[in-house]
């Protein structure tokens, strides 16, 4: 029988996967014409609006998760937006090694708020998958050193997504329907003013969005709803740490879908950096599933 520590682990894997093809509408967005700013935003509204009914539904939790449960919702859903953001300001390779820095960050934040150990295999996992990462992405050719405005929001997307895992950890017992629900909403609170402020005169027509909306849909009917509500579920169960590292298969697969989509080569330099990020994100589940063997 799976534990739910096994279950917790298991979403966040999935998690990470259904965010490696993240990029994907954002770049059809782009494609259509949309100013940066506003590309998230219709990216936000279609989920946003299409939850509504929830919050009415679940009023009650809603109001029952108080102050705490909107923080919370509000810092992963800025994560989001300063993620999504960076992706269209910056080359999709270096918004990810910029944003995978996470596992650092978290193990970090565990220790001073949680006091969770930062053990030795802990250590030995961030550092397989960052050099996983950059063999993929070519040891020392894509380093990840911030170089533009999207490449620090990419940095900065991560060190608040570590900061909301550590949040969830905290507050186990907050729904994760109201955090999904939340961090649809705040992203699009946070986008919208933030392209009303910057970018007020390319707001998109409907004819501009239009060619890229069946995609969208499809892609948060099928993938991003259910790939958020496992990542805001699975860490109330794990440490921060260990979830950074699982949310690493999102580098799989976005390099992956990009090498595919783009038409670039995917070689044996390429598989042997999966590989490495595959193991660091599996080595701490598999030493825990091992020492608790009879």
């Amino acid at each position: 029988m799976q534990t739910i520590e096994t279950k917790a682990g298991l979403a966040c894997l999935y998690a990470g996967a259904v965010w490696g093809l993240f990029w994907i509408p954002l770049r059809a967005l782009d494609d259509v014409g949309l100013h940066g700013l506003w590309i998230t935003v219709v990216y936000f509204v279609v989920p946003a609006l299409g939850l509504l009914p929830v919050t009415i539904w679940r009023w009650h939790h809603v109001q029952k998760g108080g102050f705490q449960l909107q923080l919370t919702a509000l810092i992963s859903g800025g994560a989001l937006l300063l993620y999504s953001t960076s992706i269209v300001y910056t080359d999709v390779v270096r918004a990810i090694l910029l944003f995978y820095l996470t596992p650092i960050w978290a193990t970090i934040l565990a220790r001073i708020f949680l006091g969770d150990a930062i053990t030795i295999i802990r250590v030995f996992g961030m550092l397989l998958a960052i050099f996983g990462m950059l063999t993929i992405f070519g040891l020392g050719a894509h380093f990840p050193v911030p170089q533009n405005i999207g490449d620090w929001l990419g940095l900065a997307a991560g060190f608040i997504w570590a900061i909301a895992m550590v949040r969830i950890r905290q507050a186990e017992d907050t729904s994760a329907i109201e955090l999904t629900v939340g961090f649809f909403q705040w992203s699009l609170i946070f986008s919208l003013a933030a392209a009303l402020i910057l970018a007020p005169s390319d707001v998109p027509t409907v004819e501009q969005t239009l060619p890229a909306l069946p995609l969208l849909l499809i892609f948060m009917l099928f993938l991003v709803l259910p790939g958020t509500y496992a990542s805001l579920w699975g860490p109330k169960f794990l440490s921060p740490g260990i979830v950074g590292l699982l949310f690493m298969t999102e580098i799989a697969v976005g390099a992956i879908s990009v090498a595919f989509l783009s038409g670039e080569a995917f070689g044996l330099r390429e598989v042997i950096g999966l590989l490495l990020i595959t193991g660091a994100s599996l080595l701490e589940p598999a030493k825990s599933v091992l020492t608790k063997t009879p």
